[in-house]
């Protein structure tokens, strides 16, 4: 497939699975047996059901969550995509109770592509900062105003 076809799928992800809560876009959109690198170094397993699971997970926990794909680049069957994810937490997230603040993390997610699907997937996402934003880690860094030694 060529680089603006994968862009596209791609963009169907965002828009139509995750935005749009049409779990059987992962049927047409993720490849059974991929490799998913979310947590870190170590694969996970990545197919549809995969993808549905996460899919249902973050928008029970985020009901009104919403990805706006800010850049899409490709090369190859490579697609890099820049993501803004917001939402407010409305139900409970890995163990987590809601706490009804409202989150924006910047995401870059990096697919690889082959014959029209997702055969592996990696992200860097700043999860520090949503926790921050939920109040579950408290920020180190204290709010800006007048130097507290009077200088």
């Amino acid at each position: 497939m060529s680089t603006v076809e994968n862009k596209a799928i791609v963009r169907r992800i965002y828009e139509e699975l995750w935005d749009g809560r049409d779990l059987r876009v992962a049927d047409e959109l993720i490849a059974e047996g991929g490799l998913n690198y979310d947590t870190g170094l170590t694969a996970h397993p990545f197919g549809p059901e995969e993808m549905k699971g996460t899919v249902r997970m973050v928008t029970a926990a985020f009901p009104d969550s919403r990805h706006e794909v800010q850049d899409v680049f490709a090369e190859d069957d490579r697609v890099m995509a820049r993501v803004k994810l917001t939402g407010t937490r409305g139900g409970k997230f890995m163990g987590i109770p809601p706490t009804g603040r409202r989150i924006e993390v910047n995401e870059i997610h990096v697919y690889r592509l082959r014959d029209g699907k997702a055969v592996e997937h990696r992200v860097v996402r700043d999860d520090l900062g949503a926790m921050r934003q939920l109040g579950v880690i408290a920020d180190a860094v204290p709010a800006p105003g007048p130097p507290r030694d009077g200088a």
